[in-house]
């Protein structure tokens, strides 16, 4: 059960923007600070809220994200839920509570998510050294990756022998499915807190996106469980590593029907390549979401004339495949974008885009004006030749029929000679 730490206004934000972005029902809790609390301090809301999720719902992993309402006021968080749990143990017992400290003037999507994880493996992991099984693979998935992605790298984990404990994981509660014939107060699927706490018998850590880094390293550091980082999993070179690291670590050969999918992207490499070369890309993403697509879009032949990100403190920018990285917004998207072919951003792009006269390709969260972006894959073999295709598709689509003239704009009304 996530609870955020502030006033109902900072949940309401949140809670709407997951909901239009996932089109399911997300169980996100507030500890509803008022005027008087967020003065005198917002403890007793803290504690009240945690006692009133535990009665009714019983989860058991609440996982507490701070707002800026409180972090502006400089409340000791860490202490008093340290004091929460003391006081009511008994009435707590069974049901773990992480606290993560996310204040929205501080960082990104990213940031945030890799720091929900670093809190939960601070928090439930088991400290140590321990006895490793050998076929299990702990899996620290960026926040960019969709249910689909998530699904689809299980499948490929699994398929060489290996069981992957993937954190965190929302394939198996917001993939569209209906859990039965009764209402569930909290979250359903994911993986259950004692994977969690048995994180540190992996025998390897696989962490997905720049990120992830920090989450994996923590693993290491508290268990001694190795950890291999990919930075994208898009692209045939980058999807060809990260195979060959799985046949690696398991001993198994590389699997037909993974071959299979190789051969159906090499083919899709061939068949769309002529609709990217020489294409100006404008792309407004976060920093490893903002990688992975321009490393594909430039793999492919095209060019990122404009790239804006939300954060300027991630190593991957360095490394950014772009003529010009900015740290800014859509606004700054919109004047860079200028006689671009594709504009590569959220749904809040629409608009840009619409002004520009520009195509849009819907990309990150949120998107809500468009049904199944959870169900897209980006990447692997499968992703990247669906990218291929889908990119292809809307450049043909927007293509511009030519007519007498249309060579030399200088000349309207004349035929070419």
């Amino acid at each position: 059960m996530p609870l955020f730490h502030g006033s109902q206004g900072c949940t309401s934000l949140a809670l709407v923007l997951l909901v239009r972005h996932f089109k399911e029902a997300i169980p996100l809790q507030t500890t509803a600070l008022d005027a008087v609390a967020t003065i005198l301090g917002g403890a007793g809301n803290l504690e009240e809220a945690i006692l009133n999720l535990k009665r009714r719902a019983k989860p058991k992993l609440i996982g507490i994200c701070t707002t800026a309402l409180v972090e502006t006021r400089g409340e000791d968080f860490a202490g008093d839920l340290a004091n929460i749990k003391r006081d009511r143990a008994d009435e707590l017992a069974g049901t773990e509570v992480v606290l993560a400290n996310t204040p929205d003037f501080e960082g990104a999507i990213e940031e945030g998510w890799a720091k929900a994880v670093i809190s939960m493996v601070e928090r439930i992991t088991t400290p140590g050294e321990q006895s490793r099984h050998q076929k299990k693979i702990a899996i620290l998935p960026g926040w960019h990756l969709t249910v689909a992605d998530i699904e689809l790298l299980r499948e490929t984990v699994e398929s060489f022998g290996l069981k992957p404990v993937i954190l965190p994981d929302i394939s198996g509660s917001l993939d569209g499915t209906v859990p039965g014939d009764r209402w569930v107060p909290t979250t359903y699927g994911g993986t259950p807190v004692d994977e969690i706490q048995e994180l540190g018998t992996a025998a390897q850590c696989i962490a997905i996106g720049e990120h992830m880094r920090r989450p994996a390293e923590l693993l290491r550091t508290r268990t001694g469980v190795p950890y291999a980082l990919f930075q994208s999993l898009t692209g045939l070179k980058r999807a060809d590593r990260f195979v060959s690291f799985l046949s690696e670590i398991s001993g198994a050969p590389v699997p037909a029907n993974i071959r299979r999918r190789r051969a159906q992207l090499q083919d899709a490499l061939l068949d769309g390549h002529f609709h990217f070369g020489g294409k100006k890309i404008a792309i407004a993403v976060e920093p490893d979401q903002l990688y992975q697509f321009a490393t594909f879009f430039t793999g492919m032949g095209a060019e990122i004339a404009a790239a804006v990100t939300t954060t300027g403190t991630s190593k991957i920018l360095a490394e950014m495949p772009a003529e010009s990285l900015q740290v800014g917004d859509l606004g700054d998207l919109e004047e860079l974008a200028v006689g671009a072919d594709l504009l590569v951003t959220h749904s809040h792009g629409r608009q840009a885009a619409e002004r520009l006269g520009i195509p849009l390709m819907r990309v990150g969260f949120p998107i809500f004006d468009r049904l199944g972006s959870q169900h897209k894959l980006t990447s692997l073999y499968q992703g990247t030749r669906d990218l291929i295709f889908d990119v292809s598709n809307i450049f043909q689509a927007n293509q511009r029929a030519p007519c007498p003239g249309s060579l030399d704009p200088s000349r309207k009304g004349e035929l070419p000679r």
